[in-house]
């Protein structure tokens, strides 16, 4: 008896849970779209080919030593279960060559308590060898964007093929010394507020915005926010099946459906009746 009231405590704590969640999601949905002419999604019922050429497939992330390990890995996620329903091709780009990138620290103030917590990635590209006809290019932040080389200033500020830029966290510092965001409003990292805003002296910098889109560049605030800003550039041009049932075997409970311009509220309740139950 005691076991089947703890049961259905917890699952009505639970739908209690998720339900909060998706009301402020809805009402911080009619806060965060910036751009006005992306500001609707694909029709409900879209599902593109793959032959549609209209919808980004194929991304670069561009790594550096001192990288925050989520600002590309979180993005990667959902790359990653997208391409499990659709094709999609994603690159680890670096500007010098294909040594393995660490997101390890530089010494020896940042080092302090001796930690070993560091990811390592392989490259794919490199500058002089990147990947044909990127749709879109990520640009993480951490440490290292508050020191960026040449190379990797010339790598966001030439690329005039490329549709669309994403900038997570710091990354917006890169950008900015790229010329990138002259002009254009963006936002960036409160914590590094000063340095990064610095860095756009001619730019619209927004404080109060978890992303902001502008025409074809895309920014973000805080680490994860890169999760935010991803689910948000799959929404806009994927349509909002495909991010639905991408939010349901990521198990994101959806306060990432603020990213989405109207997605269908019965496939997102799916969503979170599926996550509940399991």
């Amino acid at each position: 008896m005691r076991g089947n009231i703890f049961h259905n405590l917890r699952n009505a704590w639970i739908a209690t849970f998720f339900a909060l969640l998706f009301s402020l999601a809805v009402a911080a949905s009619q806060h965060h779209v910036r751009d006005t002419a992306l500001t609707t999604c694909r029709p409900a019922s879209f599902v593109p080919s793959e032959n549609d050429t209209s919808v980004p497939r194929r991304f670069g992330f561009l790594l550096y030593r001192a990288t925050d390990p989520l600002d590309f890995l979180g993005p990667s996620e959902v790359l990653f279960t997208l391409g499990r329903l659709a094709h999609v091709d994603f690159y680890y780009i670096v500007a010098e060559s294909f040594v393995i990138v660490s997101t390890e620290l530089v010494p020896p103030a940042t080092k302090a308590y001796n930690s070993t917590i560091w990811t390592s990635v392989a490259p794919t590209h490199t500058y002089d060898d990147p990947p044909i006809d990127l749709d879109a290019l990520v640009v993480p932040g951490g440490p290292g964007a508050r020191a960026p080389s040449n190379v990797t200033l010339d790598l966001c500020g030439t690329r005039p093929n490329l549709k669309y830029f994403v900038n997570v966290y710091t990354g917006t510092v890169i950008a900015a010394e790229a010329g990138l965001l002259d002009g254009r409003r963006a936002t960036t990292n409160r914590a590094a507020w000063l340095t990064a805003t610095a860095a756009g002296p001619s730019t619209t910098w927004v404080g109060d915005e978890k992303w902001v889109v502008d025409g074809n560049v895309w920014t973000s605030s805080g680490v994860a926010a890169g999760i935010d800003a991803m689910v948000t550039f799959i929404a806009r041009f994927w349509g909002e099946q495909l991010i639905a049932r991408t939010l349901q075997l990521m198990a994101d409970i959806p306060t990432r459906s603020t990213a989405l311009c109207h997605v269908a509220e019965r496939d997102l309740q799916v969503a979170i009746n599926s996550i509940a139950i399991h």
